[in-house]
């Protein structure tokens, strides 16, 4: 069992959160959720011992490892692949390096012997004979091949690199778990496996992460980190959410009925204070006035934006016809001659491979050209595009917050354009700071914004749920599902996709597609 007690954390002036006690116990699943910033990292480097607490402590029995996802990609750049994940047990690996250099030895001891001895039980202790083959099980479950396995570490691409660290952090069956956004880079097979992996998992977990659809199936508590504080709730991420919202409208609805009582009292007292034969009355209203107690809400850390899409115009029933698409991105054939027909009600994911949905999306908006082939919005359309990469409207850009959104808005007023970003969770001077200088979540939702405003009927998404926290995930979620236009949409979000498309587009290596109405879980039960 892993303790915090009475643990508190402040940065400068900033409190993180404070008097936290909580028990981790084995078998569980814990989900850290908060607002960007409220402190969920730095909570996971607290339980890990990697940051000290202002106060208070964090304890679990000798003799238990804890095992954490690291997030230095180039950490181990000069080890193999396979050493990376054993190294998740460190002191297996170093026996492991030490037998080797023993019985390398040309000048074999009988002290040596004795030492080699020792090493072998310890070795056998820890499972050391199945280490490459567990390391190799991990890894093939992740997606790394077993061919790259003897590779080093530099010669695999960033998203390689992140799987063999999530294998480094399973391995060797750890007591507690803490892994910080474990799905990030991982594609739908990887996590499947994952969740798996999870779900028997005897030891702690802990983990931090904007997945929804992940937490909803691997964890058994929530940990919410807001208000300052830190407090724990049995059941998934859909369980807390639902009832932490019912919470806040009973409290609110508590104060108002309150507030209601304590006016009714002010203006009896108010009219009969002065009347001798209502006198006692309302002294007796007003002991009964100073017991009424209004609860008081502390601001949440927590901010939902408002996202929502309203069309000009209804789509008629030409929407999109895709002819023979072709095109070949540095060598390859991305896309392979495709050919598809969207039509009236659709909302349709595009799912697989990255590089080929990026580009047909590129090209509907007219941003590429095809090497062949056409396509043909209908009459009636009106298209809006998100792009995976908004780096060409903000780098360089010297305008204000206000004077950037005004460029895509017909209402050219201040207080139009400030009460749009209010919404957008960008008030008083936030609207005035620079477009350049923002953080990557605040740049999407100000391209949501952007879209927004555009007032269109179809809706071109490429990953829109990049750099965004679960807060605005869920508000974009709901707003592409109260939209009555047309949704083309690529997307790491399964609840997203889940939610909101009734058409699968998947993209394969070879350019091809294949093309089914289903929604997207009843679409992996086939494909996986």
């Amino acid at each position: 069992m892993l303790t915090v007690s009475n643990v508190s954390l402040r940065f400068a002036d900033k409190k993180l959160f404070e008097d936290v006690s909580l028990k981790f116990i084995p078998g569980h699943c814990y989900g850290v959720i908060g607002a960007n910033g409220a402190g969920k990292s730095t909570f996971l480097r607290v339980l890990s011992g990697e940051t000290e607490p202002n106060s208070g402590e964090v304890n679990y029995p000798k003799g238990l490892r804890m095992s954490v996802l690291k997030q230095d990609h180039y950490q181990y750049d000069d080890m193999t692949v396979l050493d990376v994940v054993i190294s998740g047990n460190e002191r297996l690996l170093k026996i492991m390096k030490e037998k080797d250099a023993l019985y390398a030895k040309p000048d074999f001891s009988e002290e040596d012997g004795i030492k080699a001895a020792n090493l072998e039980g310890e070795f056998a202790e820890l499972n050391g004979w199945m280490a490459e083959s567990d390391a190799a099980t991990l890894l093939h479950g992740l997606g790394i091949p077993h061919e790259l396995q003897d590779k080093k570490m530099s010669e695999l691409t960033g998203d390689q690199k992140i799987k063999v660290l999530l294998a480094q952090a399973l391995f060797g069956d750890p007591d507690i778990l803490i892994l910080d956004e474990p799905t990030n880079h991982l594609d739908v097979k990887s996590i499947a496996w994952l969740q798996d992996f999870l779900g028997n998992f005897e030891g702690t977990v802990i983990v931090v992460s904007h997945d929804r659809h992940f937490l909803n199936n691997v964890c058994t508590h929530i940990c919410d980190v807001d208000y300052g504080k830190i407090k724990l709730f049995v059941g998934n991420y859909d369980f807390w959410y639902e009832s932490s919202q019912l919470l806040t409208r009973l409290q609110k609805d508590a104060n108002k009925k309150k507030e209601e009582q304590v006016k009714e009292l002010q203006a009896f007292i108010a009219r009969f204070s002065a009347n001798a034969s209502k006198s006692k009355q309302a002294t007796s209203r007003k002991k009964l006035l100073d017991k009424i107690v209004i609860e008081d809400m502390e601001p949440s850390s927590r901010r939902y934006p408002f996202v929502g899409f309203k069309p000009d115009r209804e789509p008629g029933n030409n929407i999109l016809r895709v002819e023979g698409l072709t095109k070949t991105v540095d060598g390859i054939k991305v896309l392979n001659n495709i050919s598809f027909t969207i039509n009236k009600g659709e909302k349709a994911a595009f799912i697989g491979d990255e590089i080929a949905v990026t580009t047909l999306l590129q090209i509907l908006a007219g941003e590429l050209e095809a090497d062949a082939g056409e396509f043909e919005f209908g009459v009636t359309m009106t298209t809006a595009y998100f792009p995976k990469d908004n780096t060409e409207f903000f780098e360089g850009v010297d305008l204000s917050l206000v004077d950037w959104l005004r460029q895509y808005s017909t209402d050219q007023t201040e207080s139009f354009i400030r009460g749009f970003l209010g919404r957008m969770l960008f008030s008083g001077e936030e609207a005035l700071k620079k477009a350049r200088v923002l953080s990557g979540g605040e740049k999407v939702r100000c391209m949501l914004s952007r879209m927004m405003l555009s007032s269109a009927n179809l809706l071109m998404l490429d990953q829109p749920t990049n750099h965004l926290d679960l807060e605005a995930i869920t508000a974009l979620n709901n707003g592409l599902r109260d939209f009555p236009g047309i949704i083309l949409l690529a997307s790491h979000d399964h609840q997203l996709l889940q939610t909101i498309a009734n058409r699968i587009i998947d993209f394969k290596e070879d350019g091809t597609i294949v093309d089914k109405m289903t929604t997207y879980d009843a679409y992996l039960a086939l494909a996986l």
